[in-house]
């Protein structure tokens, strides 16, 4: 059975650019980088490539970046030393695929 969105994509005010909205979005509550993708009409490598630069400009307006790890399901394996956005394939401990995406969300410092 193939999950699809739950409700179709808003489409992007012309007036305001991708990052901007990716911003808006992480101030309202930590979210994956697919469910950014989902509210905003974009592919998850899109988003990836877009929060990358929202965190360098984030230092700029005395915010950050803050990053829920991945957990793995099935050892809670927590991957808290990852630099990378993206979502790990394999468990280096149980060599599970099921694991949590990282939330992502913006907080003042």
């Amino acid at each position: 059975m193939a999950k699809g969105p739950s409700e179709p994509p808003i489409p992007k005010d012309k007036s305001e650019t991708a990052r901007a909205a990716i911003r808006a979005e992480l101030t309202a509550a930590p979210v994956s980088a697919r469910e950014l993708g989902a509210r905003l009409g974009m592919r998850e490598k899109e988003v990836i490539s877009h929060l990358e630069q929202v965190a360098l400009g984030a230092r700029a307006r005395g915010e950050r970046l803050q990053i829920e790890p991945p957990v793995c399901e099935k050892c809670a394996f927590i991957f808290e030393d990852r630099e990378r956005l993206t979502r790990p394939s394999r468990c280096p401990g149980c060599k599970g695929e099921r694991i949590h995406a990282p939330l992502f969300s913006l907080v003042a410092r």
